[in-house]
């Protein structure tokens, strides 16, 4: 009977124990009290508590969290009432400072957002909030930052999800956009026509350089066609004086060669010169050897007739 009550204690201790054996998981934090006051902070491992007199009091999440607040009625500086709603990207960076440091964390952050976005808002006006994002986030974020610092908390990051203006400044600036959306197309579509006329304008200029470039070539082209055939010609011509030329001298280098006299020279010259005019030359100059030939010529007539009148 003895043994099953120590069989039966036994077991109840070692569930006390297991009971008291807690493991930390990553990315969290316990906060552990002991008699109701803060003893210590539990890290990622296992760990072991004083049954009855320790207990967990906060199980604390280290990840970022994300809270996405309701839109809040802001007022801009040129009074205008408009719709803002805001995500927060918070971590805890201080289990203890967390656990005792504000009942509710999440609903401080909502307000003490809330109460620092109307305070920026107030000292925009309308134009300037929705251009101004970036900078409302910055402003904010760093205003919360300090605010939530003896929370145990670090806000990362602010983001202003969407900004409703009231309706009717919605469809004016509907219109506006619509107005810009037409001139920017109205801008594209004349810049394309000029471009366009441009290219045609381009084109025919290329086409009249070409042409007239052809023209110019061709035209190289028949002068120098011409001023080749005008040289052959001539060289033609040339040559063909100087073939009866050589010719000439060679037949009277033969009458030297047969003892001929003057008057048979002079006379064989005439010939040639005679030969040379019958082709198309017009002018040919007689050397000055043979300008008393018309003399030499009547004086050889005057003999002939003389020595015919003798017989």
């Amino acid at each position: 009977m003895g043994w099953i009550i120590f069989v039966i204690l036994l077991i109840i201790v070692l569930l006390i124990l297991i009971g008291n054996v807690k493991i930390v998981p990553q990315a969290h934090a316990y906060v552990l009290e002991r008699l109701g006051g803060y003893k210590e902070t539990w890290s990622v491992g296992i760990h072991f508590k004083v049954p009855i007199l320790d207990r967990v009091a906060k199980r604390i999440s280290l990840k970022e969290q994300v809270v996405d607040f309701e839109p809040q009625a802001v007022i801009t500086k040129d009074n205008v009432t408009m719709q803002i709603d805001t995500v927060i990207f918070f971590q805890i960076t201080d289990p203890k400072q967390y656990a005792y440091g504000v009942e509710n964390p999440i609903a401080a952050i909502e307000n003490l957002t809330a109460t620092t976005l109307r305070n920026i808002i107030g000292d925009l006006e309308l134009d300037e909030t929705l251009t101004s994002r970036e900078t409302i986030n910055s402003e904010m974020r760093t205003s919360l930052d300090i605010a939530t610092d003896p929370w145990g908390i670090k806000v990362n990051r602010v983001e202003l999800k969407n900004i409703m203006p009231p309706t009717a400044i919605q469809d004016a600036m509907e219109k506006q956009m619509k107005a810009e959306r037409e001139r920017r197309e109205a801008i594209l579509i004349a810049e394309g026509e000029k471009k366009s006329t441009i290219l045609v304008a381009e084109g025919k200029k290329e086409s009249v350089i070409l042409e007239a470039e052809a023209t110019k070539q061709a035209a190289i082209l028949n002068a120098e066609a011409e001023k080749q055939r005008k040289i052959k010609e001539a060289e033609g011509q040339a040559e063909a004086i100087r073939t009866v030329q050589k010719a000439t001298a060679e037949g009277i280098e033969f009458i030297k060669a047969a003892g001929a006299d003057d008057a048979v020279l002079t006379l064989k010259s005439l010939e040639a010169f005679a030969k040379a005019a019958d082709g198309k030359a017009t002018k040919i100059i007689i050397p000055s050897e043979l300008q008393g030939i018309a003399g030499l010529t009547k004086t050889i007539t005057e003999v002939a007739r003389t020595d015919k009148t003798a017989e």
